[in-house]
């Protein structure tokens, strides 16, 4: 019989990017008494990795647990970027509800229906929290009503519509049920999660079924299986079946070696977990995302969606350049292989595949950001090794018709630079498909544009809105094929020879163009030293150094004045590499060269 747990909850906090989440979570956290009186609290504690925390995004989802008056609450605080919406999809199959979070000045945004739309398909109660309440410029009530006419415009049902709110400042650590309400703590949140979000039912006494929605690995125990118990109980120890919905071959008697549970921020050791309970299993080898671990003798797996498929592409391979091995600690295909195959024990979006080149794999992500995260992670952890340009994925339907990722773009902008950004998609075989008046005087634009077309955007948008651009995207699945796109209105200057670029030859070389390098890096022939505003290549000679005369000294000409050199970050230099470049990444450096160091091999090539 199903009976539900009154003393457990299970709810995801979803939004926008920086509406404020983790910061939501650090505060629940606090007010539960997680914390010790004199610990010191680092910010936005669940964001564990270095990445995460040095630009402010959730990228993987976390869990964590609080206590309220005796009710445990386990909370999951999901990404809100659009290229890691495949940790959101499944994290909402564990809980029973949603908080909604809404910035009291911004609005419900792109993201922000992306991931309501996901909770009202599977029916979740949501509970709207308004943050950021004590902005100075926040306007509450219009802000309510933007969010009801989202719920409108999904089709939400009559009690989907009846949500509570909650205005709140995560940052101030209140939370209140109207705006004029007296500014306490949290307990107006609590309670509203804890009357508005139903508790988890399934039928304790029949056969175990928990469905594995997020996966975690640890060096020391291997993968960790993470999901919600929907009937019977699991213990240590026991003897269980991992089948899959999707899989239907798939059959495996595995044994349970240990349960956890989560509590604040630690996983605690469990000897049984019922059904509601969020747990981690670990000892199990070859669990998956969708897996579900049941009774050995009744196997019935749960359905689950199916994690959305990679849209691009690009190509991981050995540094083969003059300078090879001088600055990586790994450089060998077994490294970089090792690698990327370990990063598929977490990472569910992302493909990698062998090639017919024993040194080069490809690897698909859900977009340039998701590819990018992992570069700089590789980089941090010593590896050194060469990607090539970004690259769409295509299909075919079935009357053999080419189609390709389409994504809706949503971009605010001052209305002075509106002119330029709808140009430049334009270009990009993006199309209009509206614009409106946003909050603080921008304009909002609103486009559907083939993915490939925002490969390599980004700089220049920012250059053309002068930074005051924001840009975001969502995947909208696919459609027929653009048509051909030029990507790159400007070539390279090429180094000529290999040496140390020496400031007379910078000083010649910077009338060609844009520089990157400063006088005393060391470059190599082939390495992209600059760019040409023109469209095509230039090779320039950046080692060359000034021949004495017996009538001159060195010193007698005045001093040269350089230009400051471009400084490239990762993003920009993926955006910049054209389809025949390659990207060195090591630790210390960033280098974009050419796939042909050779000048004449190069021609050669061209000209075929």
């Amino acid at each position: 019989m199903r009976t539900k747990r009154e003393d457990v909850r299970n709810v995801a906090i979803i939004a926008h990017v920086d509406h404020g989440k983790t910061t939501l979570v650090d505060e629940l956290l606090k007010q539960s008494g997680v914390f010790r009186e004199h610990q010191e609290v680092v910010e936005r504690v669940m964001d564990s990795n270095d990445i995460e925390r040095e630009r402010g995004i959730t990228i993987l989802s976390k869990n964590t647990a609080v206590m309220y008056k005796g009710i445990k609450i386990n909370i999951v605080d999901t990404p809100g970027h659009a290229d890691f919406g495949g940790e959101v999809e499944r994290v909402l199959k564990m809980v029973n509800g949603v908080i909604l979070v809404v910035d009291a000045f911004e609005g419900p945004m792109p993201q922000t229906k992306f991931v309501l739309k996901k909770a009202l398909e599977l029916d979740l109660p949501v509970v709207v929290c308004i943050n950021k309440i004590d902005r100075p410029e926040a306007r509450p009530a219009e802000v309510v009503d933007e969010v009801l006419e989202l719920f409108m415009d999904l089709d939400a049902s009559d009690a989907q519509l009846d949500c509570p709110f909650v205005y709140a400042s995560a940052k101030a650590g209140f939370a209140m049920y109207e705006p004029e309400d007296e500014k306490k703590d949290m307990q107006p949140l609590f309670d509203t999660i804890i009357r508005s979000i139903p508790a988890p039912e399934g039928d304790p006494e029949a056969p175990a079924q928990m469905l594995i929605s997020t996966i975690d690995y640890n060096e020391y125990v291997g993968r960790i299986g993470v999901g919600k118990v929907d009937n019977g109980s699991l213990k240590v120890n026991q003897e269980v079946l991992l089948v899959n919905h999707h899989d239907p071959g798939k059959k495996k008697k595995v044994k349970v070696s240990k349960l956890y549970e989560f509590d604040g921020l630690n996983k605690v050791e469990v000897a049984e977990a019922g059904v509601g309970a969020i747990v981690a299993v670990s000892g199990i080898a070859d669990i998956h995302i969708g897996d579900t671990l049941c009774d050995a003798n009744h196997p019935d797996p749960i359905p689950f969606q199916k994690i959305s498929e990679p849209t691009i592409a690009m190509h991981f391979m050995v540094n083969d350049s003059p300078f090879a091995g001088k600055e990586g600690k790994y450089v060998t295909s077994r490294h970089i292989r090792e690698r990327l195959f370990r990063e598929l024990n977490t990472d569910v979006s992302l493909r990698v595949e062998e090639t017919g080149d024993m040194d080069c794999f490809k690897v698909s992500g859900r977009g340039e950001l998701h590819l990018s995260v992992l570069i700089e992670n590789m980089r941090r952890e010593g590896y050194e090794f060469a990607v090539s340009k970004a690259e769409v994925l295509y299909r075919q339907d079935e009357q053999g018709k080419r189609l390709e990722p389409m994504e809706e773009v949503f971009i605010d902008v001052p209305e002075e630079f509106s002119g330029a950004v709808i140009q430049k998609l334009s270009l990009r075989k993006g199309e209009l498909q509206g614009m409106a008046p946003a909050p603080g005087g921008y304009t909002r634009l609103e486009f559907s544009i083939p993915s490939r077309g925002l490969i390599g955007y980004r700089g220049e948008f920012l250059t053309d809105t002068k930074g005051n651009g924001i840009m975001n995207q969502i995947f909208e699945g696919y459609g027929p094929y653009k048509g051909d796109i030029s990507y790159r209105a400007k070539g390279s200057l090429i180094a000529f020879e290999t040496g140390e670029a020496l400031t007379y030859g910078l000083f010649n070389a910077q009338e060609r163009g844009l520089l990157f390098i400063r006088p005393g890096d060391p470059v190599y022939a082939g390495m992209v030293v600059g760019e040409n505003p023109k469209t095509d290549d230039i090779e320039v000679n950046v080692c060359k150094s000034k021949h004495l005369t017996n009538t001159r000294a060195s010193g007698s000409d005045e001093a040269l004045k350089l230009v400051p050199p471009k400084e490239m970050s990762l993003e920009q230099s993926l955006d910049f590499i054209d389809t025949d470049e390659l990207l060195e990444v090591t630790p210390k450096s960033l280098r974009i060269r050419k796939k042909i160091l050779d000048s004449k091999m190069r021609k050669r090539a061209a000209n075929k």
